[in-house]
């Protein structure tokens, strides 16, 4: 069942979405950290992703 998933989600998506988890997850470390408008202009990065992620997708 998972394995069936995963083929149809397709490769490229869950290395992306990888990334975007990581994005979010760098962005509350820094955030937690003290340093606010860099966690910010980093977290902006995962909705970017995803948007791209969705264009690519609809465009065919």
């Amino acid at each position: 069942m998972f394995k069936e998933f995963l083929e149809r989600l397709g490769w490229m998506n869950i290395v992306l979405l990888l990334i975007v988890f990581s994005i979010i997850v760098v962005a509350e470390i820094r955030y937690l950290q003290g340093h606010i408008l860099e966690a910010i202009f980093i977290g902006l990065w995962a909705p970017t992703i995803l948007g791209f992620m969705n264009y690519l997708k609809y465009k065919k």
